[in-house]
């Protein structure tokens, strides 16, 4: 066993040679390298598979011998000094290992299809393979110092993932908020890196637990310095895993190829700060408030998240949001000191939004069909619907993925996220009814998603020829009518609209679903506009194997994932296997291993926990399904909320909903107002200060030094009377000073 972990070194490097070799072949041979480009590709999903292989072997070893090894080298050493490399396999690196390489092999699988008419081909496959590279570096560093490195390089790469089609402005500012946002937490974690290493002299991760223990049992450490060295290190985490206030970056990401989104959002970038957190999490619990600062966080994040999910239209913004409320579960099962559900919860997480991802990318992919190959349009969710017919391989993956973010039993996220809210009630009541009602709210916005894209008709968007008014034949309406009541015989005057859907409102009820009576005359109408505008407006259709494939493995995963987590019954003793092999960490915090469970409470709790989440369900689609979402249900909607003196406020309450979350809180708008802004007011004031009163102090004295030496110059005549009068009227000047202060 310990021969196979010594190998354990080479993971990192695994990956590298595509990188290397893509680089080197494009500047010496690029026509052989462009023509090979497939080759590339496979080598990316070999060298994973590898370092996959190697990571499962590793686990089962851990599982069965709940060992932790960790190997180091001397990198610098003088006098008092010593900076030490090294990897470090314990359960938390195993997890994260294969977390990264099981996704990451389905990401790099798809990705050979969605990009493969993509000038980038090869690049976005170098880019991948350094990414991954990166992340195994960082989950396998020995010490906070490997961990930085990483943490930098990961924060580079996502910056060239995410600004990976540069020439369009929004992913080229995407790309640049990602990683101005990310160097305020890395700032921070660096100054935490240095303090910690202040106090203790040591950056590796057993010396700092221990010293700062000791420390504080002995009441010879300064706290508030501490706490202060913790909160910086707790703000690399929060940046890195898009956490209140440091979120803004996260949304803007989906500017990015949508395998990128899946791969950053699912087990990568976004978990490097759930990884961190757990593994300095003993650290963490003995330092006052920094635990309870984290669970607040978290609460924060996974309200926010979820509420700025209910009204987005971009479909993988949407998702955005959700990895944003999901990853506020796991900072908040981490605060309430839960590290197992945590990981959990990153395991059964990472499948399902990969799942999800994919399949969003799957349908942006066949919507670009219909609304040519414009981002704004194909992930618009406005101008979906009616898909279940034309992709129901990427429907109904796309549904069980949804299930599972819900909550819904058996999936995999029902068994992590139930211990979570069960946790919770344990913490804090009030944190409780928060992560409870945050859970309904992600069955509303997920299933929102989810019948806005693939139930009713297909939708299609026209404008009058003459530009007068564009007519609205989709339904994105709260409170949508089911139809058309009269159709314009002179159709030819109706062409696809292109633009101005950003005006239809969330809960208007100004725009309709198009008539299937519409549909049959749209087709060739849309043939004939295909060769005036140069798109091409078919009906969507299913993806090929190349894309279908990751998502029906990632299913299989999202379906059985949970089970690991599930406790048997053996021997007369309860036991789940992400126990026994989270056992050395557990020990480690010095937590109770005894996960026995009384099913007649999980079984009640699950009861409580799953109708929160029908509830959110049954919600959504009484307001986004077709059948129900008619004109008969807003007159029951209307009669029941909004009659009355409550017909205002209903109206008022419904737009500040809306607001808030389609407008992300407005916290974009006040960062912009009062950070971008006030930098740029401060650097104008500064600039001004500089060139009007350094300068001009500068200017000034050689201006004066100027027109002294010329008065000198005048003065210095060579004549004796000159020189006497000057003297005279000079010592005449000093007596009467004199003379009026002597008074």
């Amino acid at each position: 066993m310990e021969h196979t972990y010594q190998y354990a070194w080479i993971i990192p490097f695994v990956p590298l040679p595509v990188p290397m070799l893509i680089g080197v072949g494009l500047l010496l041979f690029p026509t052989a390298t462009k023509n090979l480009r497939r080759v590339w590709a496979f080598h990316s999903v070999l060298l994973l598979s590898i370092v996959m292989i190697f990571s499962i072997d590793l686990s089962i070893q851990q599982i069965n011998s709940s060992s932790i090894y960790q190997y180091v080298w001397s990198w610098v050493i003088n006098n008092d000094f010593s900076l030490e490399l090294g990897y470090l396999i314990d359960p938390l690196t195993s997890i994260m290992l294969i977390l990264i390489t099981t996704v990451g092999i389905m990401v790099l699988i798809y990705s050979d299809s969605y990009m493969s008419h993509d000038q980038g081909y090869l690049r976005f496959f170098a880019y991948m393979s350094f990414f991954s590279t990166s992340m195994f570096g960082l989950v396998t560093s020995s010490n906070l110092i490997q961990i930085y490195i990483f943490w930098e390089l990961v924060g580079m790469c996502s910056y060239l993932l995410i600004g990976f089609w540069f020439t369009r402005p929004l992913a080229a500012n995407a790309c640049q908020k990602a990683f101005v946002t990310n160097r305020i937490g890395d700032f921070g974690l660096l100054l935490g890196i240095l303090g910690f290493y202040w106090i203790t002299g040591s950056f590796e991760f057993r010396d700092l637990f221990e010293i700062v223990t000791n420390l504080i049992y002995k009441n010879e450490v300064n706290l508030v310095f501490l706490t202060i060295c913790a909160v910086l290190l707790f703000a690399g985490a929060v940046a890195k895993s898009a956490q209140f206030p440091l979120h803004v970056w996260l949304p803007d990401a989906m500017e990015g190829p949508t395998p990128i989104s899946a791969l950053i959002h699912a087990a990568t970038m976004v978990a490097a700060g759930i990884f961190l957190v757990a593994r300095l999490l003993p650290l963490f619990i003995v330092i006052p408030y920094i635990i309870n600062l984290i669970s607040f966080i978290g609460i924060i994040t996974l309200l926010l998240g979820a509420t700025l999910a209910l009204a987005q239209k971009d479909i993988k913004r949407s998702l955005a949001y959700s990895t944003m409320s999901q990853l506020g579960y796991m900072m908040l099962a981490l605060g309430m000191g839960s590290y197992r559900t945590a990981l959990f919860h990153l395991i059964t997480h990472a499948y399902s939004k990969a799942l999800l991802f994919l399949g969003s990318g799957s349908i942006i992919h066949s919507m670009e069909t219909v609304v040519g190959y414009s981002p704004d349009k194909s992930q618009n969710m406005v101008l979906m619907g009616g898909l279940t017919k034309h992709v129901p391989i990427t429907k109904t993956a796309f549904l069980l993925g949804t299930l599972s973010l819900c909550g819904i039993p058996p999936l995999a996220c029902f068994w992590s996220k139930d211990e979570i809210l069960n946790d919770s009630w344990l913490y804090s009541p009030i944190f409780a009814i928060i992560a409870c009602s945050t859970a309904g709210l992600t069955a509303f916005y997920m299933f929102r998603i989810y019948l806005l894209t693939f139930e009713g008709h297909l939708n299609v968007h026209f404008q009058n020829y003459s530009g007068k008014k564009n007519i609205s034949f989709y339904s994105i309406s709260l409170w949508g009518k089911g139809g058309l009541k009269t159709i314009k015989k002179n159709f030819c005057l109706l062409t696809l609209l292109t633009t101005n859907t950003e005006s239809a409102s969330f809960f208007s009820n100004k725009t309709y679903r198009i008539d299937e009576n519409i549909r049959k005359m749209a087709r060739p109408f849309m043939t004939i506009t295909h060769f005036c505008n140069k798109n091409t407006y078919s009906y969507p259709y299913e993806s090929d194997n190349t894309m279908l494939f990751p998502l029906l493995v990632l299913v299989l995963f999202t379906l059985f994932v949970g089970a690991i987590g599930i406790p048997f019954n053996q021997e007369g003793m309860d036991f789940d296997i992400l126990s026994k092999w989270l056992s050395p960490s557990i020990n480690l915090l010095h937590q109770d291993l005894n996960n026995s469970m009384d099913w007649y409470e999980f079984v009640k709790d699950a009861i409580f926990s799953v109708s929160i989440a029908y509830f959110g369900i049954v919600i959504a689609s009484f307001l986004y399904q077709p059948v129900y979402s008619s004109l008969q249900n807003l007159d029951l909607i209307n009669s029941f909320v909004k009659t009355g003196p409550n017909r205002i406020l209903g109206d008022k309450i419904i737009n500040v909903i809306y607001d808030w979350s389609y407008n992300r809180g407005y916290i974009d708008s006040f960062y912009a107002t009062s950070l971008t802004r006030g930098i740029r007011g401060l650097a104008e004031l500064t600039h001004f200060f500089d060139r009007r009163v350094i300068d001009g102090i500068t200017n000034g004295v050689g201006v004066m030094s100027f027109f002294v030496g010329e008065g000198i110059r005048y003065v210095g005549g060579g004549r004796i009377s000159s020189y006497l009068f000057l003297y005279l009227s000079y010592v005449s000047i000093f007596l009467l000073i004199y003379y009026f202060l002597n008074l």
